[in-house]
């Protein structure tokens, strides 16, 4: 019944149609620039007789140089469609001539035609951008994605379950999935949409009208190992009255069937646990996964490690247990010897002679939580005061004395929230009307308001963001930095100060960046922003082969995830500058990592600065492992794809899509030639050498690190044996200037500072407005990093100057 009742609603509201005014600009503190008298869709005549002079020997027909034919483009009309808007071509050619590269003969042009050509062009590209932004903003319709979606059900409905993981996968533009131009709404994700939805509302009900569904168990030894006399299986084993797991490469060894869980559920561990047999020099570094722990569903989530020792110590671990999973904790370091298991089950007393090391667990706690509200809290969400009423059987009623009246005021709170922003009675009429039909239809109150409030979170006020072209009002402003900074909706700060039209006050908005990335959901930004940045979402894609990288292992991955997470954090805590990208006289490490390394004398299992030596090869962000293997295959490195990362990721340069004619370069494995040897012969040819002098030194400089992120001075080939070529990470800049190590290369990029700046103010005003970065915008990308000169480029200093700039508060 009411499905097609809201279907009915949802189709008299058109799926874009925002009813939403732009304040005067009167009013506004922030002014966005207007374009210059010189406009028109057609480029000028100076320009096209430019391109006809000076580039039609190279640039012209099927056969023109590098694949860029730029006939048409000296002839009317250029612009494409009638929004004005200038191809992707012209400021490909503004920025090759204004930087020398074009024409490649210098003395067939003379400065005051470049001159003239760049002030001319930039013109007229920059008054086409902003015209057509002045009709139909930067930033076109932009959703919600897959993790705003879900944390803001979670705020809105008080429930903690997992929902992005049923959601399809999202399309990176400029890096991001934040990006309009790679959103897309197809019926195929609508459907997702509304399972979504009816989970967490199935879940908010569930939890308001059943009893405290928590537990809380603490395990013995004696109940961990449950085996029979004899019993060869792969739980631990008893050893002087503890549960203990030898170190083995057996799937699945450490699994402890006690912990499996009854429901689906976020559960906290607290393992109590000690080494066996410790290397001299450390302890036994364990993981924590939970999974089925069977054959047929081989796959286990991490969710930590742990380095046991001598001296019992307690760790607490959390995660999401889907119904039948358990907990498996066992020593996870490659560089420890394995005992063997012959049938791959284990018996009592059978790795005790193989002298390896070992984990003896003396407790564990298994705790059912919520993250999040509690269930009086996420009645209050759904019904506000109303009293309700649970009987037997898990039959409740919610008690109103005039149901119309209720649901109707219950309506509008919860519009309000969702839309984030003031709804008006003629937006919220149909859907109060719907719920007022199903009163009308015998519907419970329960039911009935369920169902408004499903109609009101298939809404596109909810799904998707409610801006309109020019300054944005001040809950929008408000809902921008919500997504910015926590990928969640406006908190009751927030929407308190846009009710009071202060949000668009430099330094009310400067006030808000300061708390909410000081609120421990601040500490998710970190996280969130370096998952697409630094491409870490990514760490799991490959796993570097363990007979080539022999001390590889889940724990120095987690350790690396740990470093650059807790080194951006340093960053952004402390406000240090952009140059700390690059180099730094310290590392965020643990003592696993360090090993990994080859830093000495780290102890302990936190992550921690550490101060650097000269000779310890790190520092910075480049030579974190995490950015090391993620910028590799698992098996082999190539500067070119290490080349092109650094490029576009840390030093803010914009690099063009190789012709489609050109093979790519596929390191050696063998061992017979290095892989500058190979890019020596590919560069011969003139039109490949253009691209790789940017790409290439970059990508040599880190050419001594190995794909699982650890330093060589030769090359490995297949199965761990070492080549007779060393590698040589010499190269030579654009700009002229030479390095022979990742040192000298360093001192070259920290030259130039604002650079860096620039690329990390385009990367966060992509991610935080939802637009790449346009020709129109360098002006303002200019103002962001020139007001951060003062602080040295700091990062949260940039992060406050791009919420500040008109780019963030504009459409």
């Amino acid at each position: 019944m009411y499905s097609s009742v809201f279907f009915q609603c949802r189709k008299r509201l058109a799926w874009f149609a925002v009813a939403f005014g732009c304040f005067a600009a009167s009013h506004a503190t922030i002014h966005a620039a207007n374009p210059s008298s010189h406009s028109g869709s057609i480029a000028p005549e100076a320009s096209r007789k430019f391109l006809q002079t000076k580039c039609y020997d190279c640039h012209i027909g099927k056969d023109a140089d590098a694949g860029l034919d730029l006939s048409k483009l000296a002839e009317p009309p250029v612009s494409h469609g009638a929004s004005g808007s200038v191809p992707d071509v012209w400021v490909r050619i503004f920025d090759r001539v204004q930087s020398g590269e074009m024409p490649p003969d210098q003395g067939a042009v003379s400065k005051k035609e470049v001159d003239q050509f760049v002030v001319t062009t930039g013109r007229w590209i920059r008054d086409q951008q902003l015209g057509e932004a002045k009709t139909l903003g930067r930033v076109r319709g932009r959703r919600l994605t897959n993790l705003q979606l879900e944390r803001t059900l979670h705020d809105l409905l008080g429930v903690d379950i997992p929902l992005a993981s049923g959601f399809s996968d999202e399309q990176h533009v400029g890096g991001f999935t934040s990006v309009a131009e790679g959103q897309s709404m197809s019926h195929f994700q609508i459907e997702q949409h509304l399972r979504a939805v009816d989970a967490a509302l199935d879940e908010a009900f569930r939890r308001m009208t059943t009893p405290a569904d928590n537990s809380d168990e603490t395990f013995s030894p004696k109940d961990i190992c449950k085996r029979r006399p004899g019993q060869r299986n792969r739980e631990p084993e008893m050893r002087d009255g503890l549960a203990s797991v030898w170190s083995s490469k057996l799937i699945f060894y450490g699994r402890m069937a006690v912990t499996t869980a009854q429901k689906d559920g976020w559960y906290r561990f607290t393992i109590k646990a000690s080494s066996i047999k410790q290397p001299k020099d450390h302890g036994v570094w364990c993981s924590v996964r939970t999974g089925p722990c069977v054959s047929s569903a081989p796959l286990l989530e991490t969710i930590g490690g742990f380095e046991a020792t001598q001296t019992p110590g307690e760790w607490t671990f959390e995660g999401w247990l889907p119904e039948g999973h358990m907990l498996e904790v066992r020593p996870a370091d490659a560089t420890l010897g394995s005992a063997r298991f012959e049938g791959g089950q284990v018996g009592a007393g059978e790795g005790e002679p193989q002298d390896v090391p070992g984990v003896a667990i003396h407790w564990v706690r298994m705790q059912r939580i919520h993250r999040g509200p509690d269930d009086e809290e996420i009645k209050q969400l759904l019904f506000g005061d109303l009293p309700v009423r649970v009987e037997e059987k898990r039959k409740w009623s919610v008690q109103s004395s005039d149901p119309k009246s209720d649901s109707a005021r219950l309506m509008s709170d919860f519009a309000r929230r969702a839309f984030r922003r003031p709804v008006a009675a003629d937006e919220i009429k149909p859907y109060i009307d719907a719920v007022h039909q199903s009163l009308d239809e015998n519907a419970s109150f329960g039911d009935a308001i369920r169902g408004g409030y499903r109609a009101l979170l298939c809404s596109p006020r909810f799904l998707y963001f409610t801006e309109t072209p020019g300054v944005l009002d001040d809950h929008a402003i408000a809902t921008r930095l919500s997504y910015f900074l926590w990928n969640r909706m406006p908190d009751q700060t927030l929407m308190n100060l846009a009710d009071a039209g202060k949000l668009r006050s430099v330094e009310v908005i400067r006030q808000q960046v300061r708390r909410m990335l000081a609120d421990p959901r601040g500490r998710d930004f970190v996280v969130d922003f370096a998952a697409q940045w630094l491409d870490l979402r990514d760490i799991d894609f490959t796993e570097p082969d363990p007979k080539t990288y022999r001390d590889f292992d889940p724990m120095v991955q987690q350790s690396m995830l740990q470093e650059t997470h807790q080194y951006l954090q340093k960053m952004l805590d402390e406000d240090l500058g952009v140059s700390y990208l690059v180099d730094s006289d310290f590392a965020m490490l643990n003592s696993r990592l360090a090993r990994f390394y080859e830093i000495p004398n780290v102890v302990g299992g936190q992550i921690r600065p550490v101060t650097l030596k000269d000779d310890d090869r790190r520092g910075g962000l480049l030579t974190q492992g995490s950015i090391l293997k993620v910028t590799a295959n698992g098996t082999t490195t190539s500067p070119v794809i290490r080349g092109v990362w650094i490029s576009e990721r840390i030093l803010g340069e914009h690099i063009a899509p190789p012709p489609q004619n050109v093979p790519a370069i596929e390191p050696d494995i063998r061992g017979a030639t290095t892989i500058r040897e190979q890019l020596s012969k590919h560069t011969a040819n003139a039109e490949c050498a253009v691209c790789h002098v940017k790409i290439d030194p970059p990508g040599f400089a880190l050419e001594n690190y190995d794909p699982s992120g650890k330093w060589r001075d030769i090359y490995k080939i297949a199965g761990g044996k070492k080549s007779k070529l060393k590698v040589d990470p010499s190269n030579r800049m654009p700009s002229g200037e030479s390095f022979g190590n990742i040192d000298e290369f360093k001192q070259i990029v920290l030259k130039r500072p604002d650079k860096l700046a620039r690329g990390l103010a385009e990367k966060l005003v992509t991610y935080g407005t939802g637009a790449t970065i346009r020709f129109a915008d360098r002006q303002a990308i200019d103002q962001i990093v020139q007001q951060t000169s003062a602080n040295d480029y700091g990062f949260r200093s940039i992060i406050e100057a791009v919420a500040t700039n008109i780019l963030f508060v504009s459409k």
